[in-house]
């Protein structure tokens, strides 16, 4: 579907257009033009949101840096949208009306693109909401967005181009990675499940595998850039190796990716209990990359709900499989999903999913307050339960999770754990005076420099650092091992360190260079920014 709309409200209907050069990522003064891809919701949307920036890359465009994102100062917006959940929506068209006034009172005017899950399901109605956005594009289509914004500014129009399947896999496609020390790699797009919550089949279509070599080709290409750390992405990984019938496929590629050279953590999310065999925890346990975590989706306790899902399995089975998991990994630190408030659920089924939860032991979980998706099967079920009876549930989960997620932190202290340094993860950390970063089992910790250590020699985002848990919440493990003589603290500087100070440093290569391989790493600090997932489900822990 390609739409030509009427031209969009110019920000000031008597001011002239500034002139453009089609074809050219440049201002009338011969700059570039600048732009910032903004992401609403999952790890899938925030990786193709590296494929959007490394295409505007490789167009010609460059990154804003900080100061100008803060301000939408901006010549080109890219919102990456979500559609999972029911504000989602409220999110993007709030963005869009506080966006309206930005476009009208920047003097060099501003591009407004939507993309992703609700730019596929609300299509030309984006534009209708909101005629000053410029360009909307799918889920399917990704690869068309540098060519709308050319055609929407030559034309003085609104694009909307909506494939209904995909046009090209998206890792052929530039990327601008937004990170060079950990990065995403897709094994597969779309979903054959039919679960009846969800929409995200209907928008992403049905799965289509990557041959193993293509995967294995991006993985050693970013270690090649840096990285040490990947995590396979798919919407059912598991379930890999359909499209070329193979069904132990995941867990032989799970081997074969954790022993590529230089690779030293490999996450992968998210499976679905119903796919997950005992070849691959086998796969978990004996590869030494293959980080002891697990996020695996358990969305109810109670079989009658999960019928009623479509969810193919059980609860016994869900256990089953995480007992089978810590025989294997002791130490594996197990997430989950849950949803709150399926229609027709009983207080009964409700109890049942605490009762699942309190056995699971899960170290953290996102839990959602249900919403009806239109288009989705469950929104046209009997029995939607009232807000109120929603909320009540949903609030004594979160206190079990918390209460969990509180004492299985606790019982990490104690314990030495590698961190991973990362950019960005502690947002108290220039109070406290720590830095942050992910233990092998993805469980956030913070710690704390040695007193009178030299700036030269702290760790890097990259960097790993060796210490000693010292105190826990629900929501993180504290290490000040550091701050006690003869406590431990080692760190062992890596070349993700070194990518990372010379990404920091302007040293790297561009971002457009990865053009047909998905491996390039972008060349300014400034990424796409994260805006995190939608408000009514939370982590809690």
């Amino acid at each position: 579907m390609s739409t030509t709309l009427p031209a969009p409200a110019p920000a000031d209907a008597t001011a002239p257009v500034p002139e453009r050069h089609v074809g050219d990522a440049v201002r009338a003064d011969g700059r570039p033009l600048t732009y910032l891809v903004k992401t609403l919701g999952c790890q899938m949307n925030v990786h193709d949101s590296e494929h959007m920036a490394g295409m505007l890359e490789h167009a010609g465009y460059v990154p804003a840096q900080p100061a100008d994102a803060a301000a939408d100062d901006v010549d080109v917006l890219v919102i990456n949208t979500c559609a999972v959940r029911e504000n989602a929506a409220d999110k993007l068209y709030g963005n869009l009306g506080r966006l309206a006034g930005a476009k009208r009172s920047r003097p060099g005017g501003m591009q407004i693109a939507v993309g992703g899950c609700l730019a596929q399901k609300d299509r030309a109605g984006i534009v209708e909401r909101a005629p000053w956005v410029d360009v909307v594009f799918g889920t399917h289509n990704l690869d068309v967005l540098p060519a709308l914004l050319e055609r929407s500014r030559h034309n003085a129009a609104a694009q909307v181009e909506i494939a209904e399947s995909l046009q090209v896999f998206p890792s052929t496609l530039p990327t601008r990675r937004e990170s060079v020390y950990a990065g995403w790699v897709s094994i597969s797009v779309g979903c054959n499940n039919t679960c009846t919550f969800c929409i995200v089949p209907h928008l992403r279509g049905k799965e289509r595998d990557r041959r193993p070599g293509e995967v294995l080709a991006e993985v050693e290409a970013l270690v090649a850039t840096g990285a040490i750390e990947v995590t396979l992405l798919g919407q059912n990984v598991n379930s890999y190796g359909v499209g070329f019938g193979d069904r132990h496929a995941f867990g032989k590629l799970l081997r074969a990716v954790g022993a590529v050279p230089g690779l030293e953590r490999v996450r992968f999310t998210s499976p679905h209990p119903a796919a997950f065999t005992d070849d691959v925890i086998e796969a978990m346990a004996a590869t030494p990359t293959v980080m002891p975590q697990l996020h695996m989706p358990l969305q109810s306790g109670s079989d009658r709900v999960l019928r009623a899902m479509r969810r193919s399995y059980r609860s016994d089975r869900f256990l089953g499989i995480l007992d089978r998991v810590r025989a294997a990994i002791p130490h594996a630190a197990i997430t989950t999903d849950v949803i709150v408030g399926f229609p027709g659920e009983t207080e009964d089924d409700f109890l049942e999913t605490l009762r699942v939860v309190e056995a699971a032991r899960f170290s953290s979980a996102f839990t959602f307050q249900y919403s009806p998706r239109p288009g989705t099967p469950a929104a046209d079920l009997p029995d939607q339960l009232p807000k109120h009876v929603v909320q009540e549930r949903y609030e004594r989960l979160a206190a079990l999770q918390e209460r969990i997620s509180g004492e299985e932190n606790a019982a990490q202290v104690g314990r030495a754990v590698d961190v991973l340094v990362a950019q960005g993860e502690g947002r108290k950390d220039s109070a406290t005076a720590r830095i942050s970063g992910r233990a092998q089992d993805n469980r956030l910790v913070h710690l704390a420099l040695p007193a009178g250590l030299d700036p030269a020699a702290a760790p890097r985002p990259g960097d790993l650092v060796t210490v000693k848990v010292t105190g826990s919440a629900p929501y993180h493990l504290v290490a000040d091992s550091a701050l006690t003589p003869g406590g431990v603290f080692v760190v062992r500087r890596t070349r993700a360190g070194d990518a990372w100070q010379a990404r920091a440093e302007g040293r790297e290569e561009h971002a457009h260079e990865g053009a047909g391989t998905g491996c390039g790493t972008g060349g300014a600090p400034a990424g796409p920014v994260v805006l995190g997932l939608p408000a009514i489900g939370r982590p809690t822990a």
